[in-house]
């Protein structure tokens, strides 16, 4: 019996140690999306902000940032190999609803809305104030359980982040013979409709020779992206 117990405990203790929980305030956290290309000369730049913030104290906190590469550049001569159609439809759904003004790159999109004020130097975000309700994630090997406290219809997006990417010896475009190094780079996301509660069973993150991943999730109404909340945080290295 005593045995029985003991590995049952391992167990439990092995369980324990896999499980992570995010949860947001119940204040918006800030979705920064940024909409970037190795094809673009303008990007690096922009990257490397995007890369600065893993030294803030706010990551994953009061703000969750991600980078979507868009595939409308690769046809000046180098294909991005982070991008995908999907991202760059993201980008121009922005703009048909209106939250954009209009599809480029460097694009900057905090909680819907467009931030030009990186462009004159800005580094620093105005906070949205909004109080939108607590987000929990809590992600126990490959199982994912989500809850959300308003209780309404919303679009679920869980996205794996990529932290530590290079790419060298550009070969092509408009950054040709530079290194480039990127982090939060969008490498999959999928999403799925559900009212407070979502259950989701998530395959291995992809292996595109990142150094850490993360896991970022954000809630939208079923007809627009306009972000309401949102969450993220480091996968321990066992998973």
């Amino acid at each position: 019996m005593k045995v029985v117990l003991t590995i049952l405990t391992l167990l439990c203790a092995i369980s324990s140690a896999m499980a992570q929980q995010w949860q947001s305030p119940q204040q918006q956290t800030e979705l920064i999306e940024l909409f970037t290309s190795e094809g673009c000369s303008s990007c690096p730049k922009a990257d490397q902000w995007l890369s600065t913030l893993k030294d803030d104290p706010g990551l994953f906190k009061s703000f969750v940032p991600i980078a979507f590469h868009v595939d409308y550049w690769d046809y000046i001569g180098w294909k991005d190999r982070f991008a995908k159609p999907e991202f760059s439809q993201r980008q121009r759904r922005y703009a048909r609803e209106k939250l954009i003004s209009q599809v480029y790159t460097p694009g900057i999109i905090i909680n819907s809305q467009e931030w030009k004020a990186w462009f004159r130097g800005a580094t620093q975000w105005p906070d949205s104030g909004s109080s939108t309700g607590r987000l929990t994630a809590d992600l126990n090997g490959n199982h994912l359980h989500v809850t959300f406290e308003q209780n309404q219809t919303y679009n679920l997006y869980v996205a794996y982040l990529g932290m530590g990417l290079e790419t060298t010896h550009v070969k092509a475009g408009e950054n040709r013979g530079r290194t480039l190094r990127h982090d939060f780079v969008v490498m999959s996301m999928q999403s799925v409709e559900g009212n407070r509660d979502w259950q989701l069973t998530l395959l291995p993150p992809p292996d595109i020779g990142q150094q850490q991943t993360a896991l970022a999730l954000w809630v939208s109404p079923p007809n627009s992206q306009q972000v309401i909340q949102a969450i993220g945080g480091y996968l321990r290295a066992s998973e």
